[in-house]
C-alpha cells in the first residue's frame, strides 16, 4: 500500500468513530446501552457469574503493603472521582466565564437547581419518614447530564439554543449540589491524620496554580496523592475529583497576541524550510522544529483547564460511565434470593416520585420565583418547554445510582433503590421528550451553533 494511502484510509476509517464521540447524544446511548446491558445480565442465569466477576479483588503492592479493592469499588471510588473531576471542571469554568458567572444569567439556573434539590428530598423523606430508609433523601436530587442533554440532542434543530444551554447550567449547578450533598452526608466518620495530609497536598496544588505551573504530570501526581488520602480519611475519594479540579489553573501561559505572533513567525519558517524541498516532514529538520515550536505555542495558548476538560470528554463518556453503569445498573427481577425485599416499597416509590413529580415541580417553582424577582426566562422558551426540561431533569440515573450507593451500601434496601431510579428515569426522560415535542412541533427548525457538550 503506497505510504499516502495508510494515513488516508486510518481517517477514513476513524472518522465515524469520532463523529460519534462528538455528536452529543454520542454518550448517553453508549450509557443506556450499558444499562440495559446490566439489567439483562442480572435476570439471566449468567448473574452469579457476573456478580462475582464485579466482586473480583484486584491489589496493588508495594513493598509490605498492599492495597486491594473489589473491581466494582475500583469504579466507583477510582475510576468515578475521573467523572467528578471533569464535573469539579465544567463547575468551575461555568463560574469563571460561563452560564454561572454573573448574578444576572446564574439567577434562573441556580433557583431552578435549588427547588430541583429540595422538592425531591422533601417527597423522598416524607414518603420514608420514620424508617432507617430515610436515609436514602439524597437518591432524586440528582440529574444525569449526559441522559439529559442526550435526549435534547435526538430531539434536534426544534429545541431552542437558549434551551440547551439553560439545561447545562442547571445540571452544573445540580451536580455542585450533589457533591456537597456527598461529602456533608454520606461520608463516615473522618481520620483527621489523613485530612491532614489531604490538607497539605491542597496546599501544594494551591501553591502549584498561584506559582504558573501548568505540567499536567504536577497536577496528575499530586491529584493521586489527593485521591488516596481523601479516600483513606473517610470522606468519599470521589469528592478529590473536584478539589483537585478547583486547583487546575484556568489561566493562560501566554497572550493571544503573543500566541498570534509566535504562530505566524513559525509558519513563516516553515515555509522557508519547505522551499522547493519535497522531502518528508520526518527528514526535513527546520520543518520538524517550527512544527515543534507551534506546538509548544498552542499549549502555553489553551489553559490547563480547558484543556484537561477536552481531554477527559471521552474517557469518562464513553468508557467510566458506561463501566459504573455495567457494574451499578442490574436489576435483578428473577435471581433475587430466599427470601427477597419487594422492588416496590418506600424506598422506590419515595425515588420515582421524587424525581418524576418531585423534580420537575421544583425545578419549575424554583424558576418561576426567579422570574418573579427579574430573571428572564431563555430566549423563544415557553413555560410548556420549561417544564419538558425540567422533567428531563428527573432522569438520575447515574448520579443517583451512585449516591444510592453510599446511601445503602451492602443493602436490600439498594435493590429498591435500583428499581426506582430505573423506573423513574424511563418515565422521566420519556415524557421531557414528549412535552417538549408537542410545545415545539410549530416551531421552525434552529440554525446556528452546534448544541452544547461536556467538552466545549
Amino acid at each position: 500500500m503506497p505510504a499516502k494511502t495508510r494515513p488516508v484510509l486510518a481517517a477514513r476509517l476513524s472518522r465515524p468513530f469520532q463523529r460519534f464521540s462528538a455528536w452529543n447524544a454520542g454518550g448517553g446511548i453508549v450509557l443506556l446501552v450499558s444499562a440495559v446491558v446490566a439489567i439483562v445480565l442480572a435476570n439471566t442465569a449468567w448473574h452469579g457469574a457476573v456478580e462475582s466477576f464485579w466482586q473480583t479483588p484486584l491489589s496493588l503492592g508495594i513493598g509490605a503493603s498492599t492495597f486491594v479493592m473489589p473491581l466494582r469499588t475500583v469504579i466507583s471510588d477510582g475510576l468515578m472521582a475521573v467523572f467528578f473531576l471533569l464535573v469539579g471542571l465544567e463547575i468551575k469554568g461555568e463560574l469563571l466565564v460561563g452560564s454561572l458567572s454573573t448574578v444576572r444569567t446564574a439567577a434562573l439556573p441556580l433557583a431552578g437547581a435549588l427547588g430541583g434539590m429540595l422538592v425531591p428530598a422533601a417527597i423522598y423523606a416524607f414518603v420514608n419518614r420514620g424508617a432507617p430508609s430515610i436515609h436514602g433523601w439524597g437518591i432524586p436530587t440528582a440529574t444525569d447530564i449526559a441522559f439529559a442533554l442526550g435526549i435534547l440532542a435526538m430531539l434536534g434543530s426544534r429545541v431552542p439554543s437558549a434551551v440547551l444551554v439553560f439545561l447545562s447550567a442547571l445540571a452544573i449547578a445540580d451536580d455542585l449540589g450533589a457533591v456537597l450533598i456527598i461529602s456533608l452526608f454520606y461520608g463516615h466518620a473522618p481520620d483527621i491524620a489523613y485530612l491532614s495530609y489531604a490538607g497539605l497536598v491542597m496546599v501544594l496544588l494551591l501553591v502549584s496554580n498561584l506559582s504558573g505551573v501548568a505540567w499536567r504530570s504536577v497536577y496528575a501526581l499530586l491529584g493521586l496523592c489527593l485521591w488516596y488520602f481523601v479516600l483513606r480519611s473517610g470522606v468519599h475519594s470521589t469528592v478529590a475529583g473536584v478539589l483537585l479540579a478547583a486547583m487546575v489553573p484556568a489561566r493562560s501561559r501566554i497572550e493571544a497576541t503573543r500566541f498570534e505572533e509566535t504562530v505566524e513567525r513559525r509558519l513563516d519558517d516553515f515555509a522557508r524550510a519547505t522551499g522547493d524541498d519535497a522531502r518528508p516532514v520526518l527528514s526535513n529538520g527546520g520543518q520538524q522544529r517550527a512544527l515543534a515550536a507551534i506546538e509548544e505555542a498552542c499549549e502555553d495558548a489553551q489553559p490547563p483547564l480547558a484543556h484537561l476538560r477536552h481531554q477527559l470528554h471521552v474517557p469518562v463518556n464513553f468508557y467510566i460511565m458506561p463501566c459504573f453503569a455495567l457494574a451499578n445498573a442490574g436489576v435483578s427481577f428473577t435471581h433475587r434470593g430466599p427470601a427477597p425485599l419487594p422492588l416496590v416499597g418506600t424506598v422506590s416509590i419515595g425515588i420515582i416520585l421524587g424525581l418524576v413529580i418531585g423534580k420537575p415541580l421544583g425545578i419549575l417553582l424554583g424558576s418561576w420565583i426567579a422570574t418573579r424577582l427579574g430573571a428572564e426566562l431563555p430566549a423563544a422558551t415557553s413555560w410548556t418547554t420549561m417544564a419538558g426540561v425540567s422533567c428531563l431533569a428527573g432522569i438520575g440515573f447515574t448520579m443517583s445510582l451512585f449516591v444510592s450507593g453510599l446511601a445503602f451500601p451492602s443493602s436490600v434496601l439498594l435493590e429498591q433503590a435500583k428499581f426506582g431510579i430505573v423506573i423513574a428515569s424511563i418515565l422521566a426522560g420519556s415524557l421531557g421528550a414528549s412535552v417538549i415535542w408537542a410545545a415545539t412541533a410549530t416551531r421552525p427548525l434552529r440554525s446556528g451553533p452546534p448544541l452544547p457538550s461536556l467538552a466545549d
